[in-house]
This record gives structure tokens, C-alpha cells and sequence, in this order.
């Protein structure tokens, strides 16, 4: 049974650093239900192999200039951004029930669920992801003020070459801490 130590890591995924160049990182809540958050409590959340998706949030294109109806609908849909923004989701986690026998019929262990972030977080992230090869990844996963967090990188896959170069470092990293 995990520690549930303020700031504690949860879950972390530890090959996201190696196989990843991190550019930026990003703390998102989750959405979870109440057996979930006591089973991420207990430390049974594997986030290896997860990736953030975001959807419902095309990139602005540029607007003719005599498009009157399109202001009228910008207004409609409840912003003066010109638009709704769409929602992150984190999936291919996995959190297994707390206990098993006591969960609900019909529970999907590795289901879906949902980030919670600003619109403007959402919108910037839409912007980086359009560059090619870029990905959002979770990190690790921790507890804030009783809150189940996420911190989510944005990440660009690393070459087979910069991996082996990393690997020279940290050994040479490594010989150099035990010499001295």
C-alpha cells in the first residue's frame, strides 16, 4: 500500500523521459469516481503506455471578411474566443477496482477519462500538437490538497541515436559521482 504523503508520486511513468524530449509540462486534474480515486489512493494506477487525446477542438482558420453569420454564431456558442473549446481525455490508463468484489457491474478499467483544464490551456495545447510529432504524455500522477493531479509533458519522440547518447551521459554521470 502507497504512502499517501502530500506531493507524493502516485504513479509515475518512468520511460517517458527516455523515450521522450519533454518541451513543456502541464498540471491537469482527472475526473474520477469515488472507488477510483481510493484505488489511485492505494497506488494502483499505471499511466506507461497512456496518452492525452483532445477532442472537439479544431484549429481556428482564418475568417472571410463577409461573413456576418459567423459572429452571430460565435456569439451563440458562448464565447468571445470565437468558439467552444474542445476536452482533453487521458486514455489507455489503467485503474483496477478497489475491491473487486464491491465494484459496480459494468466497470471499464481502462475507460476514457476526462482532464480538467482551462479553455485557454486546452487552446494552447491545440496549438503545440499541430507541429508535427508532437504528443502529450502523462508523467506522473499525484496528490494536491486531496486532488488527484496529472502532470502531462509535450513531448517529441526521441531518435534511436539521441537515446543512446543520453544513455553516455548518465553512465559517464554515474562513473563520475563514484570517483569522487
Amino acid at each position: 500500500m502507497a504512502t499517501n504523503i502530500r506531493g507524493a508520486n502516485l504513479a509515475e511513468n518512468r520511460r517517458a523521459r527516455f523515450d521522450y524530449e519533454i518541451a513543456a509540462t502541464y498540471t491537469a486534474g482527472i475526473e474520477l469516481r469515488g472507488y477510483e480515486v481510493k484505488s489511485v489512493r492505494n497506488g494502483q494506477f499505471q499511466i506507461a503506455g497512456a496518452r492525452v487525446l483532445i477532442r472537439g477542438n479544431s484549429p481556428r482558420k482564418k475568417e472571410k471578411s463577409g461573413a456576418s453569420g459567423k459572429a452571430a454564431n460565435s456569439k451563440a456558442s458562448g464565447g468571445a474566443s470565437g468558439g467552444r473549446t474542445g476536452e482533453a481525455w487521458l486514455v489507455n490508463s489503467h485503474i483496477p477496482p478497489y475491491q473487486p468484489k464491491n465494484t459496480p457491474p459494468g466497470y471499464e478499467e481502462d475507460r476514457a477519462r476526462r482532464l480538467l483544464l482551462t479553455g485557454s490551456e486546452i487552446n494552447e495545447l491545440t496549438g503545440a500538437l499541430q507541429e508535427k510529432g508532437r504528443m502529450l504524455i502523462p508523467l506522473r500522477v499525484f496528490m494536491k490538497n486531496g486532488f488527484v493531479k496529472l502532470e502531462l509533458g509535450l513531448a517529441r519522440p526521441r531518435k534511436n541515436s539521441d537515446k543512446r547518447e543520453v544513455i553516455k551521459k548518465r553512465s559517464h554521470q554515474r562513473e563520475m559521482r563514484d570517483e569522487g
